[in-house]
């Protein structure tokens, strides 16, 4: 399995909708757990990297100035 890259700041598009109906989270935290923060609601979810990386549809990077 290939380890997906994304760092803190980075919005991810989830598979499916969080119950809000938003798509986009952000990671607020970076490591076995992943914490991120859903731009809907604002809902603060910590979850195991394994099972969000398969819930993952796409990496929106954080823009570096």
């Amino acid at each position: 399995m290939v380890i997906k890259k994304f760092e803190v700041g980075d919005v991810l598009e989830m598979k499916k909708a969080h119950p809000c109906g938003s798509h986009e989270m952000k990671v607020l935290r970076v490591g076995s757990d992943i914490r991120i923060l859903c731009m809907g609601c604002g809902r603060d979810v910590t979850v195991p990297r394994e099972k969000l990386e398969k819930n993952i549809k796409k990496i929106i990077p954080l823009e570096k100035e």
